[in-house]
């Protein structure tokens, strides 16, 4: 009897020691959500908030080749966009969230309607002891397969006239 109060004891205590974690799970996912449109929304209405979002080593890759940036890199290409009532409108419709098992690092995908179309996104969080802080984004334009090469032939066109140009000079 007491072996079998035990076991019950047991599977419950781990019941609900799962019901918590997933509790947990969906607590911290929802604060990320949270956490990732208020950083889109910064932007959307030109909030320099929206650096602070991102850790002092973080990374913002564009959709340029060129376009690699460490946070105060990124926050002095962007001024000027910055300096307008909206710097850029994106809007998130499809988001993915996973995270480590202890929630100190989140990553995340996210479909975006933009100015430039739809866009896809990957990011990495960490939670540190002040907050949610974006380590590394990463945002890609869509391209449909059957343009795909049609656009390689565009950008190997456009980078040898540029490097034409530059042999001119």
């Amino acid at each position: 009897m007491k072996k079998t109060l035990s076991a019950l004891l047991a599977v419950w205590a781990m019941q609900t020691t799962l019901v918590h974690a997933a509790d947990d799970i969906a607590s911290v996912t929802s604060k990320v959500a949270q956490f990732i449109d208020e950083w889109h929304d910064d932007a959307a209405h030109a909030r320099l908030q929206y650096f602070d979002k991102m850790a002092k080593d973080g990374v913002y890759i564009g959709t340029d080749k060129t376009e690699r940036w460490t946070r105060d890199e990124f926050k002095a290409w962007a001024k000027r966009f910055f300096e307008r009532p909206s710097a850029w409108a994106f809007k998130s419709f499809n988001r993915h969230i996973s995270m480590s098992a202890d929630h100190k690092f989140i990553w995340f995908d996210e479909q975006l309607k933009t100015q430039m179309g739809i866009c896809q996104a990957t990011g990495v969080i960490e939670q540190t002891a002040n907050g949610f802080e974006i380590r590394h984004y990463q945002l890609s334009l869509t391209v449909p397969n059957e343009l795909t090469d049609y656009l390689a032939d565009g950008v190997k066109k456009l980078t040898e006239k540029q490097a034409e140009q530059a042999q001119k000079k």
